[in-house]
């Protein structure tokens, strides 16, 4: 069995077999994807991360054991949030555009892979990407805790389930960054992203002004924004950085919801991407 390989300005070779299976074709888009990821550079905000927590270690070491634990947890997840969060909007955008702009889908497609098989090999090497970020940030917060503390503090267990929400969080955002950019432009699909993540965390006060409005259009438009933009509040705890541990019913309750969601921006994605033309 032969192997064939495509070489491209910014994909450097996605290996497909003759008749490989789909589970093949996917990991070898999502591993190619990853490595793209690396080769941009995206990893080294890791190094500012540190950077920043190590400074405010310093800045906070006159603070008590408590408060400097409290600053630290909440400085770690807000980094990895933040940081999650511009690649996942900024890179997400760019993963169709970037293959149609350079012409290398046409090479791609011309293997036997599935538009929809793209699609998902696309996010999940993206979200391979954020779940390596995501480790070694949390890798740091706990050392930065531990160094903190002179031993082990409430918040070095509490901020490892509060940092699988913030994953699954910045995973729907990856979906939600992919769907748009299987249609639009890459400035566009940032801005519509970064539209739809900042009002997904204010998805109650959508249902809170439908029901105090007075227009039965203006709750008709709340209302279809509510239950159609992904409710990112929901990953959202920030007791925490406080030692509270996250209940198991809302990190099960979020993960289903994730799965549920990213499944249906996926499929809308893929939808999209397989009526395109590309001649």
């Amino acid at each position: 069995m032969t192997t064939s390989k495509v070489e491209t300005a910014p994909v450097a070779a996605v290996s497909v077999s003759t008749n490989p299976g789909r589970a093949q074709k996917i990991k070898a888009i999502a591993l190619n994807t990853f490595r793209e990821s690396v080769r941009d550079r995206v990893l080294y905000n890791l190094i500012l991360f540190v950077l920043i927590l190590v400074g405010a270690s310093v800045f906070v070491s006159e603070l008590s054991v408590a408060q400097e634990s409290k600053f630290i947890a909440d400085l770690g997840l807000g980094c990895m949030l933040v940081f999650g969060a511009l690649i996942a909007i900024f890179i997400g955008v760019g993963l169709v555009y970037k293959e149609i702009d350079k012409r290398t889908i046409y090479n791609l497609l011309a293997k036997p892979v599935h538009r929809h098989e793209f699609i998902i090999g696309k996010y999940l090497g993206l979200c391979m990407t954020l779940l390596v970020n995501s480790i070694v940030m949390v890798l740091g917060t706990e050392l930065a805790l531990l160094y903190a503390g002179e031993g082990f503090s409430p918040e070095q267990a509490s901020i490892l389930p509060a940092a699988y929400l913030i994953y699954l969080k910045l995973a729907l955002l990856v979906a939600v960054a992919l769907m748009f950019s299987s249609f639009s432009t890459p400035l566009l699909s940032a801005l519509f992203s970064f539209a739809a993540y900042v009002i997904g965390h204010f998805s109650g006060d959508l249902r809170l002004a439908a029901e105090l409005s007075d227009s039965s259009l203006v709750r008709g438009v709340l209302t279809v924004l509510y239950y159609l933009l992904p409710n990112f509040s929901n990953f959202s705890f920030p007791e925490a950085a406080r030692g509270q541990m996250v209940p198991v019913r809302l990190i099960l309750s979020s993960t289903i919801y994730a799965v549920v969601y990213i499944s249906m921006l996926l499929s809308a994605a893929a939808l999209i991407f397989q009526k395109r033309n590309f001649k």
